[in-house]
């Protein structure tokens, strides 16, 4: 797709890439005739059972642990604002723009998919928020990741309603006021449709979808930073050695092998070396990189493709399927819960703690002066004691680090029952997606430090040179920082870098 051509919502599933450009870029969004008539299709079903006599859940009973009330038709209107209204019950800071804007996306991608029985009008009106910069103003706390994101999606589809606020150009205004600077009126909601606004994984997959689209550059540049580690520390690039990976049969620490070696190849600095090391082996952080990083990159694959089935499903309830003789059955089930999820984000949690903790025992090694065969100075310091180098990067590594040991207990292990015991075992993956997102940002800022420190620790080893790929990393780096001479502060280097590898400076 083209940069500026519309996500088009035809019932298709999305990818991780679209779901950023969408919510992060801001690229418009149109509905697909074809999703049009199914979302029509399923809608005459569902005015069929609101007209009948026999009870369905969500469409004339109560919810949750009421669902044994059965409402008149006079008031299914009623039911349908009043859920919404009271379901918005979230709590603390605002979600950023960009996750409420993945979850408006994947709400209405999946109501286009005909199995949630709304009206066109009301996916409509979710793409209209989008396209117009109306974005809710949703709290982060709220959901537990079952019986979908019901007080997320509730906060967001209150401007529906004209309800709630939401944020236009940096600004916090009335939805109500923002809607009618627009041409938007409000909407009434039929029979189910309030249902099916808030009976979705969205908060959790626009999490997910956002974090790995993150995560891929964040790889790129810890595998390159590892590569870069290698020479800067004068290690042994045997460890590399295809055939100790054959050997092992796992394929992410294949991959990590020869991407390394790709980037080392050509190395001066290595052959420098390579006959007459006096060390029998490397510390781990270097000689099992390809083990470490490869043992995430696998983990962190299999995880992103969760998340990318996700955002092709329909986590409504119930659902309108249909029978097999030309018609709709309306079937209640669990599609709503987000286990799936988020057991795939805490996975993914626990791998980048890896990446970040053996990129932070780099960072530790080539500074700490105990490698007497590597003739680069304590804390890289022009004149160690005076000044201090980079001492304290590995300090910031080393925070962000432990913060990291803390992410990684997973959230959907521990459980609290809701809704009176009916809904008695959820996901809690909306901590899991918040947790991810934290360690995501954390570990980029722990490669970024390895960044900084090995691009000045092989300046010390020049006239030689490293392979002509970690000399374009290098290179990379030199482009944002300048080398040290005399110490100064170091934040904004590090977050220079850190702002670059989420550019995807350091892919390749």
């Amino acid at each position: 797709m083209a940069p500026g051509e519309p996500c088009v919502l035809d019932g298709s599933p999305l990818s991780i890439e679209l779901v950023r450009a969408v919510a992060a870029d801001g690229r418009p969004v149109r509905l697909a005739e074809s999703a049009r008539t199914a979302i029509e299709a399923s809608r005459r079903a569902i005015d069929r059972v609101a007209a009948g006599t026999s009870a369905v859940y969500g469409v004339n009973t109560g919810f949750g642990s009421l669902a044994q009330v059965r409402v008149a038709t006079e008031g299914l209107r009623d039911l349908q604002r009043n859920l919404v209204l009271s379901h918005a019950a979230g709590v603390g800071d605002p979600l950023p723009i960009e996750v409420v804007r993945g979850m408006l996306l994947l709400l209405a991608a999946s109501l286009c998919r005909g199995r949630s029985g709304v009206r066109p009008v009301v996916v409509e009106r979710l793409i209209e928020l989008l396209n117009h910069g109306l974005t809710p103003v949703v709290p982060e706390r709220g959901s537990v990741g079952a019986s979908g994101d019901l007080a997320p999606l509730a906060h967001a589809c209150l401007p529906l309603l004209g309800e709630g606020e939401v944020w236009v150009d940096g600004r916090r205004v009335a939805a109500a006021e923002a809607m009618r600077s627009k041409g938007l009126a409000p909407i009434a909601l039929e029979a189910k449709e309030g249902l099916a606004l808030l009976n979705g994984t969205h908060l959790m997959a626009a999490r997910g979808a956002l974090a790995f689209a993150a995560i891929e550059p964040l790889m790129d540049a810890a595998i390159g930073a590892a590569a870069m580690s290698v020479d800067a520390c004068l290690a042994s690039d045997s460890p590399l050695d295809p055939r100790l990976h054959a050997a092992r049969h796992q394929p992410g620490q294949a991959e990590v092998a020869q991407r390394m070696r790709a980037l080392l190849e050509g190395s001066g600095i290595t052959a420098s070396h390579r006959e007459n090391d006096p060390r029998v082996q490397d510390p781990y952080s270097l000689r099992c990189a390809p083990q470490v990083l490869g043992a995430a990159r696998d983990q962190l694959r299999a995880q992103r493709a969760v998340i990318e089935r996700e955002l092709g499903a329909v986590t409504d309830n119930p659902l309108v399927l249909p029978d097999g003789k030309g018609g709709f059955d309306v079937v209640s089930g669990g599609n709503f819960h987000g286990m799936p999820l988020a057991i795939a984000m805490d996975a993914a949690t626990i791998a980048l703690c890896h990446v970040a903790g053996i990129s932070e025992r780099r960072t530790f090694w080539v500074l700490s002066g105990h490698d007497r065969f590597n003739p680069v100075k304590p804390c890289l310091a022009g004149s160690p004691g005076v000044e201090s180098g980079l001492m304290i990067v590995q300090y910031a590594a080393a925070a962000c680090v432990n913060e990291l040991q803390a992410l990684a207990h997973p959230a959907s292990v521990g459980n609290v029952g809701t809704c009176g015991g009916i809904e008695d075992y959820n996901s809690f993956g909306p901590l899991s997606g918040w947790q991810l997102d934290r360690a995501t940002r954390l570990t980029r800022e722990v490669v970024a430090i390895e960044l900084l420190v090995m691009a000045q620790a092989i300046e010390t080893h020049r006239p030689k040179r490293s392979g002509q790929g970690v000399e374009r990393l290098h290179a990379e780096v030199r482009r944002h920082v300048t080398p040290l001479a005399g110490d100064r502060s170091p934040a904004a280097d590090m977050a220079t870098l850190a702002r670059a590898i989420a550019d995807g400076r350091f892919r390749g």
